[in-house]
């Protein structure tokens, strides 16, 4: 049997995603921009995913941009954010458990002598609103929090941070990195108080390469891709028909089901917890199951470095993570996990399971099994 339990580093695409990237490319191939009738059909597809994604944000059309994926979304809201802002202040606020794809830009900016605040968060991996209250300043321009965590699947107070942030700092924008929660939650950003929203497509079933930032119409942003002024000069280059397309799709499939295919995560991710629970020296990391993100669960395995497990488990067909998939490779250890105080063994044996509505419940009994036969085995091998 195979387990894939991964779908928080990417997803498989849909049936439909996949027809109508492959109809983009082969029959509907022409360049948006073009004023003949090939190039009309293909603005018409990036129209029509504007339109649905807009629907499900409750936003206006206009205020959807779309990107090469969720880095680039959150690079332009970080960077286009401080760079046309700077003028009234150029303190930033984050979070100690960002993403790499924010991480960076931040780090980025205070190279470029912005001044930045990480804030702290709890054992859970919950960002600390008193923190933040204390860091909120005039000179404030720009805060970014993360709607889930992607290591541990902690869910941020977001409406209480944008409340906050429009409160005590009026000039700044708020930023919110919605990779992980797009696709899981109802999102309505004017509702959040959220002025930019970056989102992945192959996050939710559709094509990798494909994401969008929405940008609340008078947040100013300096644009950082610059060349034929598509999409309203805010990033030049031709549109990415097949990628834009398949984002569009698999939004709108994913949104049509969304109370079912989010039980059914719950449902998964609390038999697995269940599992594991029965099993010696295995913790469950982060909120109380219900409280944290459907589709994702951190384990630790005490004794047992996450590599060594992580091989085993591929070796029996199931797949998970060890730590964020974007900066395994690096094989630095998680920034998360460190800023939640978890002991040094703890961090060093913690996998991530994430699912998607395609798992099932054989599947995650088929892990359960083979963890019970291998976690005594490793342990013996690891005394030795």
């Amino acid at each position: 049997m195979e387990a894939y339990f991964d779908n928080s580093a990417t997803t498989r695409c849909y049936a439909s995603v996949k027809e109508i990237v492959v109809k983009t490319m082969t029959e509907d191939f022409g360049n948006p921009s073009a004023m003949h009738k090939k190039g009309i059909e293909a603005e018409n597809y990036v129209k029509e995913s504007a339109r649905i994604l807009a629907g499900i944000l409750k936003v206006q059309e206009k205020e959807i941009l779309f990107t090469s994926g969720g880095t680039e979304s959150n690079n332009l809201a970080l960077i286009g954010g401080a760079m046309a802002n700077k003028r009234s202040g150029r303190h930033i606020i984050t979070t100690s458990v960002e993403h790499a794809a924010v991480g960076q830009p931040v780090a980025y900016l205070e190279e470029q002598g912005f001044e930045v605040t990480y804030l702290p968060v709890d054992e859970r991996g919950v960002v600390k609103l008193d923190a933040l209250e204390e860091a909120l300043r005039p000179d404030t321009i720009l805060v970014s929090v993360m709607y889930v965590n992607n290591e541990v699947g902690a869910v941020m107070p977001v409406g209480e941070i944008g409340r906050l942030v429009h409160e005590k700092s009026p000039k700044a924008l708020f930023h919110v990195d919605a990779i992980q929660a797009f696709g899981k939650y109802r999102i309505y950003p004017k509702k959040l108080g959220i002025d930019l929203l970056s989102v992945s497509a192959h996050k939710i079933h559709g094509p990798k390469g494909a994401g969008f930032l929405y940008i609340q119409e008078k947040a100013k942003i300096q644009p950082q891709i610059l060349g034929g002024g598509q999409q309203n000069g805010m990033r030049s280059g031709t549109d990415n028909v097949p990628g834009i397309a398949g984002l569009g799709m698999a939004a709108k499939e994913v949104y049509e089901k969304l109370d079912e295919n989010v039980e059914h995560l719950y449902q998964l991710k609390e038999r697995l917890a269940v599992g594991l629970e029965s099993m010696d020296q295995v913790v469950i990391n982060g909120m109380a199951l219900r409280e944290g993100a459907p589709q994702i669960l951190s384990a630790s395995f005490l004794g047992i470095r996450s590599e060594v497990l992580l091989h085993t488990l591929e070796d029996r067909g199931i797949y998970v993570s060890a730590g964020s998939a974007c900066s395994s490779h690096k094989r630095k250890g998680s920034g998360t996990l460190l800023a939640m105080g978890m002991p040094k063994e703890q961090k060093e044996s913690t996998l991530r399971f994430s699912f998607s509505e395609e798992n099932t419940f054989e599947q995650v009994d088929y892990c359960i099994e083979v963890l019970k036969e291998v976690l005594p085995m490793l342990r013996r091998y690891a005394r030795r």
